[in-house]
């Protein structure tokens, strides 16, 4: 089937391709990060029309995809330096280096098409290894250009990719023999399958999964930067990213001044066209999204919670209405990954007591601290989270790991760490 023949397409070009020096798989990662610049309108235009995103927005995902590329090139010689090892003990001489695991999968979702797919591949290669990769059945087009961007400068079957059947076929490259590591973006849910997959035959895998994302405003917040750097965090991608803010706790001495900021700057947003440049949310992925954003609000609503609404988005599509919800106790708003341009909203006095429920979720991702830099910084250390923004709602670059704690996933991508974590050690000893 498809998955085994990219598999081992991917298993064949696999001596070759980390038998190059790094500088010439480096030169390759460049050439492909050049190459998606070149491509960025036509890709912005892909990525817009398959997840909705603003146009500008996936113009920016184009540049940090190929921010990746860039960044793992750098990364590549880097590794290669620090390679090999060696030690001598009486009688004995060891080498100990770092060697590329072999075939990748890479399996991503649909909310950010290119930069997703980008962050795992860019690694792989990098690290010596060859990568299949499987994007969402709900954006392949974005991945699938990608990919042809990527061949003209890599080995046949380096880098192949195959889409269709999510279920079928995550458990068909998680089965197959030549893949030697798993690399997975996605929800708990389907992470733990896929760890269980994993588990079974002993495969390195890398997760990247939900999140809670809580954003703490202290009292020592500025009100109006604090509400700007959470437009950022809630709102961007139309609230469809793994670290958007998804709990907002506010001192209860900035609560009132805070939502009222934050309602008036929700109301002035512009939901419309995201091919048009004024426009700040388009429509979510599809009408299942739609649906179940519109009915977590509405479930709130009639369990007493305060609703600040945006304006009224176009009847056609697969519009949400962005809103400001003050949650309640049990709104399942507040207890669900929200993932969509819906706030939910909470006073707190107690800072040790909302550290308590933020570590006791279990999930990890993403968080954000808006205080006084000491006091921020001091709370941030506090969290069980695996990247915070201090004072500001985008903390993410390709040169840092990027990875959670708990049910949030393990391994980190991103930074050294994302290269590394495709390569194993090996020992060789022999007489001194």
């Amino acid at each position: 089937d498809a998955a085994a023949r990219a598999a081992e397409a991917a298993a064949r070009a696999f001596p070759g391709w980390p038998a190059l020096p790094a500088a010439d798989r480096a030169a390759a990662l460049r050439a492909i990060a050049a190459g998606l610049r070149e491509a960025t309108e036509e890709l912005a235009a892909l990525t817009t029309a398959e997840t909705g995103k603003r146009i500008e927005e996936s113009r920016a995902e184009v540049g940090f995809s190929a921010g990746f590329f860039e960044w793992f090139a750098e990364a590549a010689l880097t590794a290669e330096q620090g390679a090999e090892e060696t030690l001598t003990v009486p009688g004995r001489g060891f080498r100990v280096r770092r060697v590329p695991l072999g075939v990748v999968a890479a399996i991503t979702p649909w909310n950010f098409p290119l930069s997703i797919p980008a962050r795992k591949v860019a690694a792989a290669l990098a690290a010596g290894c060859t990568a299949v990769l499987k994007p969402s059945e709900l954006t392949p087009l974005s991945a699938a250009r990608l990919v042809e961007i990527c061949h003209p400068h890599l080995p046949a079957g380096a880098l192949t990719m195959v889409t269709g059947d999510p279920i079928g076929l995550t458990a068909a490259l998680t089965g197959h023999p030549d893949v030697a590591s798993v690399s997975f973006t996605g929800s708990t849910r389907v992470g733990r399958i896929v760890a269980g997959r994993c588990a079974e035959r002993f495969l390195p895998v890398v997760l990247e999964l939900g999140g809670r994302g809580p954003f703490v405003v202290g009292a020592g917040a500025d009100v109006d930067e604090a509400v700007e750097a959470l437009m950022v965090a809630k709102f961007r991608n139309n609230g469809a990213s793994c670290i958007a803010a998804n709990n907002v706790f506010v001192h209860r001495s900035r609560y009132e001044a805070f939502v009222e900021r934050l309602g008036e700057r929700v109301a002035s947003l512009r939901v419309g066209d995201p091919r048009d440049a004024s426009t700040d949310l388009g429509p979510v992925v599809n009408a299942d999204q739609r649906d179940r954003l519109t009915g977590l609000t509405a479930d709130a609503e009639a369990r007493g919670a305060r609703v600040r609404n945006g304006p009224r988005p176009p009847a056609e599509g697969f519009f949400v209405r962005p809103a400001v919800v003050e949650c309640l106790e049990d709104d399942p708003l507040w207890s669900d990954e929200i993932f969509g341009p819906v706030a939910a909203v909470r006073p707190f006095t107690d800072e040790g007591a909302v550290v308590e429920e933020i570590n006791g979720w279990g999930y990890g991702l993403g968080g954000y601290v808006c205080d006084v830099p000491e006091r921020a910084h001091a709370l941030a250390a506090r969290l069980r989270i695996g990247i915070v923004g201090v004072n500001n709602g985008a903390p993410n670059n390709p040169r840092v790991p990027f990875g959670g704690f708990g049910a949030s996933g393990q391994g980190r991508e991103g930074g050294m760490a994302g290269l590394l974590e495709f390569t194993t050690y090996q020992t060789i000893s022999e007489p001194a």
